[in-house]
């Protein structure tokens, strides 16, 4: 099985930034104990603030990997044309959030993608990848 994981926009500052909100544990720390544990699945990483970057990504990966998850940052509140590429693949993806988007400002009650994803972990930390990776094993 090879799952590709994908970040947008402010989540290479996991760790960093927003303690409070997104707790102080970088992401590729957490990366590898996912791995480890998971060990008989391959996992792909990806991160980039660039939009267009993460659409390349969901091309390139849309259509060969057993799932993708993805937590598209701020993007996933404004951007019709990650939506569009979700809709164009293949590829179950699976919409993560860190923080309950729902407890937070208004604005990040809408996602422009939700509708075209498999589902949407929200609120529970880094663990909400884990169980993203794990609604791929079921």
């Amino acid at each position: 099985m090879k799952i590709q994981i994908i970040n947008g926009p402010n989540l290479n500052l996991l760790g960093t930034r927003e303690k409070s909100i997104y707790g102080d544990s970088g992401f590729e720390p957490f990366l590898e104990k996912l791995r480890a544990e998971y060990g008989d699945i391959v996992i792909d990483y990806f991160q980039s603030n660039s939009e267009g970057a993460l659409i390349d990504k969901l091309h390139e990966t849309g259509f060969s990997y057993d799932g993708i998850i993805f937590n598209a940052g701020g993007y996933t509140h404004t951007s019709i044309a990650i939506a569009d590429a979700i809709a164009a693949i293949t590829t179950p993806v699976v919409e993560v959030h860190i923080s309950n988007v729902h407890a937070r400002e208004e604005y990040r009650h809408v996602s422009r993608m939700a509708k075209n994803c498999k589902g949407v972990i929200a609120g529970f930390g880094l663990h909400s990848y884990k169980l993203a990776l794990q609604s791929f094993l079921d």
